[in-house]
């Protein structure tokens, strides 16, 4: 027997503090314990090792199995010499036949002490990448450590994360203790601990971000049906409502524009158009291209096509810089837009 209370009192406090099943210690131990008794008395698959879940006392001892006239003396056990134990043993019974242990507990010691520490790791590297993935696909607060070259370092409270340069906003720059909001695409489980992949860049992170910051979406009146995004610069987002006394728009811009402003803010001036879904595509398509006004829109829904008609002086508006208006109205819709003037439509 090897004494151990006082390794049950370290595990009965690791479990308090780290909140680890000293049970799972305990398992650890015994497997450890079992694979050095191979090494030490040889490589029998009969040894066992039980630990007393009270005391610590641990036990080791092999099993051999009963029969007439053993041939293989480390795994069975003549039935003259099993009676001697015990005369209720019959031939197929298995005895358990404890180990000389007398010098083994200096290497039980050490093995115990080595798993306890590995399970610690182990068991908070777990716990660590289970919190973690419950907030992926969500947004998550961190502060900016340091610039590493073009990417960033930031700290997500119990972990730390690379803010790629690929998934930052064009133009954003952030100062160290500086903290931002994040939107976690992935947390895959390492031997190093969780790696989480974080974006700004993300047209997610527009979603949530209104999601805690309107009202009505967290209570699903309002919703939001797709968002078109070029980050850093503009994004479009259709919205609609699920209540006939709650309008979607309104309800994202809030009071004096404090709503949509406290997103824009958080995405460093990023513009933002909120657009009224509808189910009618030409509708839809006409609110997609806010703030241009639109003479007509022509649909083809089999070839998800549209020729719009707008005003002279709103061409330019209609279009957008460089494009960017009319590409992410068609983002939003799923169309394929084509932008005319009266004068180019109607020959004027």
């Amino acid at each position: 027997m090897i004494e151990g209370k006082e390794l049950i009192e370290a595990l009965n406090d690791i479990e308090k503090e780290k909140g680890i099943d000293k049970e799972i210690m305990i398992e650890a131990i015994e497997n450890s314990l079992i694979t050095a008794c191979k090494n030490e008395y040889g490589n029998s698959e009969n040894i066992k090792v039980k630990m007393n879940r009270e005391t610590g006392d641990i036990k080791i001892y092999a099993e051999k199995v009963v029969v007439e006239y053993p041939d293989y003396p480390e795994l069975e056990i003549a039935i003259d010499e099993a009676k001697l134990i015990d005369p209720k043993y019959e031939v197929g019974d298995v005895v358990p036949m404890d180990i000389n242990t007398e010098n083994f507990g200096r290497i039980a010691s050490q093995k115990a002490k080595q798993v306890v520490v590995q399970k610690i790791r182990e068991e908070e590297r777990k716990s660590l990448y289970l919190e973690f993935k419950k907030s992926e696909r969500e947004v998550i607060s961190g502060i900016v450590q340091r610039y590493n070259g073009r990417d960033i370092n930031v700290n997500l409270g119990k972990a730390d994360a690379v803010l790629k340069e690929s998934e930052q906003a064009p133009g954003e720059y952030f100062r160290p203790t500086e903290r931002i909001k994040l939107f976690i695409t992935e947390v895959k489980d390492t031997p190093r601990g969780p790696r989480i992949t974080i974006s700004r860049r993300h047209k997610e992170l527009v979603r949530k971000l209104f999601e805690e910051v309107v009202p009505e979406m967290k209570d699903g009146s309002v919703e939001i049906r797709n968002i078109s995004r070029e980050a850093g610069s503009r994004t479009k987002i259709a919205v609609c409502s699920n209540n006939p006394n709650v309008d979607p728009v309104g309800a994202c811009v809030g009071l004096n524009g404090s709503r949509v402003n406290a997103v824009v803010d958080e995405l460093c001036g990023e513009k933002i158009d909120i657009i009224k879904w509808n189910e009618d595509p030409a509708v839809f398509i006409e609110n997609s291209l806010s703030p241009a006004k639109v003479v007509s829109v022509d649909v083809n829904e089999e070839d998800k096509t549209a020729a719009i008609v707008v005003p002279d002086y709103q061409l330019s508006l209609a279009i957008g810089k460089d494009g960017q208006n009319a590409r992410l109205a068609a983002r939003l819709t799923g169309y394929k837009i084509d932008i005319k003037s009266e004068s180019q439509a109607y020959g004027y």
